[in-house]
């Protein structure tokens, strides 16, 4: 059976998010849709609809006879961006806790011990790998569409973050920090898991400010 154009947007939206969020695309990088088409062999169509979505997220503008750029990472509006996913990340955190499944608790305790393992090995292409995982379960979790499509993409630029500056921070206390959120998930503990959020996004901005120098 072959894809429908809704997976295949889906598709090249997940692609390219990574390609920016691994810096295969750096910030400030030029590309033509022809360009990026051959490059993730997806057509024209569904990869605009994917770019469409990722220009909303504010990761590439459209250049008029230049083509698609990535966007820089803009320090006050990175600042920013963190203090509202503290407030969005608690309180998914929280309803996930109350309303998660028995499967979606387990996977988030299998992942708890993945991610600090990938840690341990310096391992940050799977650390990323199980931090995006670990979104996208909390998000669905929380069975809050609302909060989950707003805070999202802030979690993209989080990562593309990371990707450039991690050597300012510790992948072993941020997986650590992710690991007592996923478990306190798990465990339903509410309060627990809105303390933790709190807790990882304190690390963040702190890691935010360290790798920026503004301490």
């Amino acid at each position: 059976m072959s894809a429908t154009p809704e997976s295949l947007s889906d598709q090249a939206y997940e692609l390219v998010e990574r390609m920016i969020v691994t810096l295969e695309l750096p910030p400030g990088s030029v590309f033509s849709e022809g360009q990026l088409s051959q490059r993730v062999g997806i057509g024209r169509t569904p990869l605009r609809e994917a770019l469409q979505r990722l220009s909303g997220d504010r990761l590439v503008i459209a250049v008029p006879r230049r083509g698609i750029l990535v966007t820089e990472i803009n320090v006050a509006e990175y600042l920013s961006l963190l203090e509202t996913r503290m407030v969005l990340d608690k309180l998914i955190a929280e309803q996930a806790a109350r309303r998660a499944t028995p499967e979606e608790r387990g996977e988030l305790r299998a992942l708890s011990i993945s991610i600090v393992k990938a840690s341990l090995h310096e391992n940050s292409d799977a650390f990323m790998k199980y931090d995006k995982a670990f979104d996208r379960i909390l998000e669905k979790a929380s069975r809050n569409p609302y909060a989950y499509q707003a805070v999202s993409p802030l979690h993209a630029h989080c990562r593309r973050f990371w990707s450039v500056h991690q050597h300012h921070g510790s992948l072993f206390k941020s997986a650590e920090l992710h690991a007592t959120l996923m478990t306190s998930v798990a465990d339903g503990d509410a309060i627990g898991s809105g303390e933790a959020s709190d807790a990882l996004l304190s690390y963040l901005i702190s890691f935010t400010r360290t790798a920026l120098d503004l301490d």
